[in-house]
């Protein structure tokens, strides 16, 4: 006394290139395809198994209207920087647009892809900080393992929130540097050219 052969598993949306089962187990349905005798997913979504009177059940993945909202090539995404170092700030991306990402996709943006001119003078610690908020565009899709490349190669890319070392929201003073309103100190930054109304302190 189920409700019909379907079973929707209420787990979280399973990556593309995910491993579901081997072909012993399950036949590939929707969603999915097999290599070297497993079943893959080969899309973003819930995991169903059919089953079938005679013989093994059907796994699909099937797109969830939330899990559908990936970041895209060229998308513009809001992220948090999380960690850098002299080659790279590791991000987490929290946006696509202005719609807020379900579960959390990591993201990479590396020394050459900060500012268009001037690669090779680029430094990490004078563009990001841990805990910034940057606006960047993506510009290779990560899979199940990596993460996503971004840019910040745009006049309108780069740090939109950043607080001082005394904990206050910095100012932008230039496209490079950003200003602490009660201290009056000075950080580098990448600062992304935003409209005026998002920066309000």
């Amino acid at each position: 006394p189920g409700a019909g052969p379907w079973r929707r598993q209420p787990l979280s949306p399973r990556p593309v290139g995910e491993r579901l089962c081997s072909v012993d187990e399950a036949t590939a349905g929707g969603g999915t395809y097999t290599r070297h005798g497993f079943i893959f997913s080969s899309l973003a979504g819930c995991l169903e198994k059919r089953s079938e009177d005679n013989g093994l059940p059907v796994v699909s993945v099937v797109r969830d209207a939330e899990s559908q909202l990936l970041p895209d090539v060229g998308a513009v995404v809001t992220c948090k920087v999380c960690s850098i170092n002299s080659r790279f700030a590791k991000v987490h991306i929290l946006y696509v647009g202005s719609t807020p990402l379900k579960s959390t996709f990591r993201g990479t943006i590396r020394r050459e892809d900060i500012r268009a001119t001037e690669k090779d003078k680029v430094e990490v610690y004078k563009s990001f900080r841990p805990g910034d908020i940057v606006l960047a565009k993506v510009i290779s899709l990560g899979d199940a393992q990596s993460n996503y490349l971004l840019s910040t190669a745009e006049n309108e890319l780069g740090v939109v929130v950043a607080r001082s070392e005394a904990g206050v929201q910095m100012v932008p003073i230039s496209w490079c540097e950003m200003q602490c309103p009660r201290t009056h100190t000075k950080d580098f930054r990448k600062v992304a050219r935003v409209q005026p109304q998002f920066l309000q302190t």
